[in-house]
């Protein structure tokens, strides 16, 4: 991950280095997913938030809440599959550099 490296990812605009970031780990994550052989039930809802965090890290500056809520359920979705453990790992932690949630 390029935040625990200490660098920036080299963009060429004035990207959101966090949302570079998350757009990587998510990318990676859906390759990862999509590589997997074996079927689990919650598969579809993984891929399909997955792909709403792809769009929401394309369209630039993605609602909290709703990164929130996405990440949610996918680690529900996939949490239990060991092999995806490192890149849903990526993916939180791409989502913690938008900052921590409001706690009630």
């Amino acid at each position: 991950m390029l935040r625990s490296l200490g660098q920036r990812p080299v963009t060429g605009s004035d990207e959101d280095p966090r949302v570079a970031e998350l757009r990587t780990a998510v990318s990676r994550l859906r390759r990862e997913l999509a590589a997997l052989p074996s079927e689990f039930p919650d598969r579809a809802i993984a891929e399909d938030e997955l792909a709403a965090l792809a769009a929401m890290a394309s369209g630039g500056s993605p609602e909290i809440p709703r990164l929130r809520g996405s990440l949610l359920l996918i680690a529900g979705a996939i949490g239990s599959v060991s092999a995806l453990a490192r890149g849903l790992r990526e993916v939180r932690d791409a989502v913690d550099l938008f900052g921590e949630s409001p706690r009630a």
